[in-house]
């Protein structure tokens, strides 16, 4: 537990810390994190983490991330546009090779590209937004306040479980209690904002960032338990990996802008 705290306080320090500082600073930290979660969610999956096809999930997730338009007045290429190319050069990989880069291998792949870097593009998009530093730490205010409320709600209360077969220590109550604190979480910032989130919407950025931060967390709770292991990696010790911390993330963060329930 101990070796945990520690971890998480420096962590989060660091990470807060390339929040504040925003810019080529904080988009090259999520661009780094996005490149090994990427190599955390091959490496999961049983795949060659360097082999010649993981290299182009790598290229993907780099092209998707890279904060392009501080080079330029726009990315080069949509997200859509970059996702068919990848998707498009790994079955042409497939095919290259004679299927020993098999489909599944192609579909895991790229299901990986999407899932890592469209959500960490997203993370990095949110601290450029006006009043970027506000929407960040709203959201992430709001999904760590729900993971908090849900363990300490179902550890108090907890009785009934909410998906056993997945994660057998979560519970309703928890989940739950995650649910009210999020929103509560959620309304302190519509407080403090002086007109700029309105208690509607703060109400609909906690209820989003509770349910669908922990919709996150069970599917990489699914995943891992598909395959067998503990965490994605050990790059946070007493916390596993980057995609074990960021699980809700990278998920909470592309949903809230794809629904626009931030006002920019």
């Amino acid at each position: 537990m101990k070796q945990r705290i520690t971890t998480g306080i420096i962590a989060g320090a660091l990470f807060l810390g390339f929040c504040l500082l925003g810019g080529p600073w904080y988009h090259g930290l999520v661009l780094v994190m996005a490149l090994i979660g990427y190599y955390e969610f091959v490496k999961m999956t049983g795949l060659p983490p360097f082999s010649g096809a993981a290299l182009i999930g790598y290229a993907g997730v780099f092209a998707l991330v890279f904060p392009w338009e501080m080079l330029w007045d726009h990315r080069p290429l949509t997200l859509f546009q970059v996702g068919w190319l990848v998707m498009l050069v790994l079955m042409a990989a497939s095919v290259v090779t004679k299927n020993r880069i098999s489909v599944n291998t192609v579909a895991m792949l790229f299901l990986g590209v999407v899932y890592v870097g469209v959500g960490f593009y997203y993370i990095a998009e949110s601290r450029h937004l006006p009043n970027g530093l506000f929407w960040t730490f709203l959201l992430l205010g709001s999904i760590w306040s729900s993971d908090a409320g849900a363990y300490f709600v179902g550890k108090l209360i907890g009785k009934n479980k909410l998906w056993p077969s997945i994660s057998p220590n979560k519970t309703v109550e928890g989940a739950l209690g995650g649910i009210a604190i999020a929103i509560v979480t959620s309304l302190v910032f519509a407080w403090a904002s002086d007109g700029l989130l309105t208690w509607e919407r703060a109400i609909f950025i906690g209820l989003a960032a509770a349910v669908v931060g922990q919709m996150g967390d069970l599917i990489q709770s699914a995943y891992k338990r598909i395959y067998n292991i503990k965490d994605s990696g050990n790059l946070l010790p007493g916390h596993g990996g980057i995609l074990d911390r960021c699980d809700s993330w990278i998920v909470v963060f592309p949903f809230v802008h794809i629904l626009m329930l931030l006002p920019y």
